[in-house]
């Protein structure tokens, strides 16, 4: 099969293990990167060796007509880069958060399905091999339908030196980590009924938003109680395990548990078994990031698969489009201290 043509939007610290993910699996091409200084996109296509350099992303598209675009941009870029494409009918990926506001996730979403052209969210957490287990596990069936789970991230990990700009945002850690968590939280248990939040800002001035929330969702035709623990506060913890995901589960058959250094726990009548799922290893992934960063690569795949055309793909922008509407809702909660309903 032919590999298909590709343009990277962005030259930030994402896009470096995006584009080794993308070689990971092979398939695709990368023939143009665009940033908006220009020095940034050169250095990297010098480092990647990648042909064609663009400081104007229009130009790109009319020029190089590549079969799809990955907007690894910063949120701020999403939905304008992201329309451009819409505009020329090119398929384009878009980096979590898909917007700013629930307002420009809808727009973006009503402007590719106008131009019938396909658009999908990177939401990688979904696919982090331990996170994969759990999922997997639950729709087996082998614990009955959920009542209750927890799902929490606490750590004391400096997400800010990689990425700065994270410090300036006034809604933080539920729009850069918490999308991760609620759309695992919709894989696992299906979707919201009602979101309740409550937010903290333990970290100002140095970091301007919420660096730290608990939710309570009622998820699913079962309405699972689901507990989501989100933190990025620098508390001492006795054991830093970013970026890992533990979780804790419960159904009338039996219990769950995601623990650290990869390990699913599954406790039913017949005793406990465990088994860890370490990720793949990747020479290109910082160590740092090990588990997230592997996640790219089935992510991408996914997504490969439904630009062939072969499947529809797990997170398009109308599935992500759900996991905006409860971040978005859950903002809402925490300002008014009350329960929001959704539709699901």
């Amino acid at each position: 099969m032919k590999p298909l043509r590709f343009a990277i939007f962005g030259a930030g610290f994402w896009s470096r293990v995006q584009l080794a993910a993308w070689r990971e699996i092979g398939g695709t091409e990368c023939v143009a990167i665009y940033n908006r200084t220009r020095e940034r996109a050169e250095a990297f296509a010098r480092d990647f060796g990648v042909p064609a350099v663009y400081d104007d992303p229009e130009k790109l598209l009319r020029e190089v007509q590549p079969d799809f675009v990955d907007n690894i941009t910063e949120v701020g870029g999403h939905k304008p880069l992201s329309l451009l494409c819409a505009k020329h009918r090119i398929p384009c990926i878009c980096q979590k958060p898909m917007a700013p506001t629930l307002a420009d996730a809808r727009a973006m979403v009503a402007a590719f399905d106008r131009a019938k052209t396909p658009f999908f969210v990177h939401e990688n957490w979904r696919w982090q091999t331990p996170v994969r287990a759990l999922i997997e596990t639950l729709r087996s069936g082998a614990i009955g339908t959920p009542f209750r789970a927890r799902l929490t991230m606490i750590s004391g990990f400096d997400v800010w030196a990689n990425q700065p700009a994270l410090r300036e945002l006034e809604r933080f850690i539920m729009t850069d980590l918490g999308v991760h968590l609620f759309d695992t939280a919709r894989a696992c248990f299906g979707e919201a009924h009602s979101v309740y939040g409550q937010t903290h800002r333990t970290l100002r001035p140095a970091v301007k938003g919420e660096n730290v929330a608990t939710l309570l969702f009622a998820m699913g035709k079962a309405r699972t109680s689901v507990v989501v623990e989100l933190a990025y506060a620098k508390t001492p913890v006795e054991r830093e395990i970013f970026p890992q995901t533990l979780a804790f589960v419960e159904g009338p058959q039996g219990s769950l548990e995601l623990t650290a250094d990869y390990g699913l726990r599954i406790t039913t009548k017949k005793g406990t078994h465990s088994r860890r799922h370490p990720p793949p290893r990747y020479s290109w992934a910082d160590p740092r990031y090990d588990v997230a960063q592997a996640s790219m690569v089935p992510c991408l795949r996914d997504l490969l698969g439904a630009l062939h055309g072969e499947r529809p793909g797990e997170t398009t922008g109308a599935d992500n489009l759900k996991t905006m509407e409860l971040t978005f809702a859950a903002y809402e909660s925490a300002a008014k201290d009350r329960v929001i309903h959704l539709q699901p």
